[in-house]
């Protein structure tokens, strides 16, 4: 593990917009005290250092927007389809729900789920050929390509998706696991 340098803080903070009186105030320490690490007058305790970190990884996570993190690849069905289709796409790339759109429009939405529980009613046959309108489900909430991420985390927590619309149109998808990808990046 190598330590930032005075130059690596004072190039970050600066990229993130931050002043040393900002920095300072988040860390809970003094603006003379960003000032001497920064400069290298001082080599900051290792407790201090860790807060600056914090401070920025903060700063980083509240920048993220929608744009950052959302699929530019719509997969979508049509409510015309048949749920054979849905299932079939849902294997072919690995997801498990899928906006139901026509014409650049949201209608509903498809998953696992919502199949699994209709062939517990009826028969598999029959289920294949249904028409993907008769088996969905609500719509994935939408959103601007400029939402932030604590908007989006707070709607995921009770949707699976959801849809990022520009001019009216579906131009990307955030899932939950996208938002996951945040920590380990």
């Amino acid at each position: 593990m190598q330590l930032p340098t005075p130059a690596d803080l004072k190039r970050k903070r600066m990229e993130l917009g931050l002043t040393q009186s900002d920095l300072a105030r988040s860390a809970g320490v003094s603006q003379p005290l960003i000032a001497r690490i920064e400069s290298g007058d001082v080599d900051p305790r290792l407790s201090t250092l860790r807060k600056i970190i914090e401070v920025f990884e903060n700063v980083e996570k509240e920048d993220v927007c929608v744009k950052d993190i959302m699929n530019s690849t719509v997969i979508s069905v049509s409510p015309e389809q048949h749920v054979d289709a849905a299932v079939h796409i849902m294997k072919e790339y690995g997801i498990s729900q899928i906006p139901v759109i026509s014409d650049g429009v949201s209608f509903g939405s498809i998953s696992e789920e919502m199949i699994v529980k209709s062939l517990s009613d009826k028969k598999k046959a029959f289920v294949s050929n249904m028409q993907i309108k008769e088996i969905m489900g609500d719509p994935f909430p939408t959103v601007s390509t400029n939402s932030d991420i604590k908007t989006v985390s707070y709607i995921l927590e009770t949707n699976p998706a959801i849809l990022v619309i520009e001019n009216g149109q579906a131009i990307g998808v955030v899932t939950k696991h996208d938002v996951m990808k945040l920590l380990s990046s």
